[in-house]
């Protein structure tokens, strides 16, 4: 352990050093970002302008609509980014980048992320599974290299970390999770209230798409629950393809289901949107191979060929009674 932690604040101070080297600095995250994602990007620019304020400092990408509130993204069409440094956070591979056709445009990579390792990349890559959010990772390394951490990236931090550790109730919320949200709430009054209402507050129609969802989701003798939702369907709830992503976490205390899934087709975009959770059996190496990926016990995927659809409802049921077997 104590190899382990001399490595990682080696690795915080060879980040420091790069962002004092380079005056112009990029930052994306994955598509379809949730606030974790967005908190600690939009909370690393704010960092590093806390410190180092003549820095040029982009955060790229494009919003879901429910979080536009967070704050503003940049557009970054007309920049060189031949001398540029380029963050790539919560992000396990390449194909799931936002804004960024290629990272070898930039001078420099560094990655951040607490996934499972898809792709291998970076001229830096911090990749911790055990930490709760890369906001919680970015917050220890300000810490850790006493930096000033002001106000606005304090709420984007304390948004992720709230987001991702589902309010404190999921098992990798740890001591240290406790520690460094303890010191930032000391540090700056924040309107934790407004931030939890931004997070968890929901339209009538995503409500009510919820109670669709629970009514006719089907589940298997093995524990597998699942839901196609159609474009007639989201059009009658709002026609917001989001709505299914944000209710997947809802769906996360039934007796009979460990491993439920919805597929929302997305006309707009041309894709089939997947997201799953479990509550129990490993599931991200499913999503995996069919391109995406993301925690042990939360995954996702977006398909652009819709006959996956039936493949990956099979091996997510396969799943379910594998682990069933395993612990009767």
């Amino acid at each position: 352990m104590i190899l382990q932690n001399r490595k990682e604040n080696k690795m915080k101070e060879k980040i420091l050093e790069k962002i004092k080297e380079f005056n112009t600095i990029v930052i994306s995250r994955h598509i379809g970002a949730d606030p974790d994602a967005l908190g600690a990007s939009i909370g690393l620019k704010h960092l590093i302008l806390d410190n180092f304020p003549k820095k040029k400092v982009y955060v790229i990408g494009v919003y879901a609509s429910k979080f536009k509130s967070m704050g503003k993204l940049d557009n970054i069409d007309n920049l060189d980014t031949s001398n540029a440094l380029l963050f790539v956070l919560d992000t396990p591979n390449l194909i799931r980048i936002d804004g960024i056709s290629n990272i070898n445009d930039f001078k420099y990579v560094i990655k951040i992320d607490h996934h499972p390792t898809i792709d291998k990349f970076g001229d830096i890559s911090w990749v911790d599974t055990k930490e709760s959010s890369v906001c919680q990772m970015i917050l220890s390394f300000a810490y850790d290299n006493n930096l000033k951490v002001g106000k606005e990236a304090s709420e984007k931090f304390f948004t992720g970390i709230v987001s991702d550790t589902g309010r404190f109730l999921y098992d990798y919320t740890t001591p240290k999770t406790y520690e460094l949200v303890s010191k930032l709430l000391s540090d700056h009054k924040i309107n934790t209230t407004e931030i939890f209402n931004m997070l968890y507050s929901r339209s009538l129609e995503e409500v009510r798409l919820q109670g669709y969802i629970e009514e006719n989701m089907t589940v298997t003798d093995n524990g597998f629950a699942y839901i196609i939702l159609t474009d007639d369907i989201i059009k009658k709830y709002g026609d917001d393809t989001s709505y299914p992503g944000d209710i997947v976490s809802n769906l996360n205390n039934i007796d009979e289901v460990i491993v439920w899934s919805i597929f929302t087709y997305d006309v707009k975009n041309d894709l089939v949107k997947v997201n799953v959770r479990s509550r129990g059996p490993v599931i991200s190496h499913i999503l995996e191979n069919y391109g995406g990926g993301g925690h042990a016990l939360a995954s996702g995927v977006r398909l652009k060929d819709d006959s996956k659809v039936k493949n990956i409802i099979k091996d997510l049921d396969k799943v379910c009674m594998e682990y069933n077997k395993a612990n009767d």
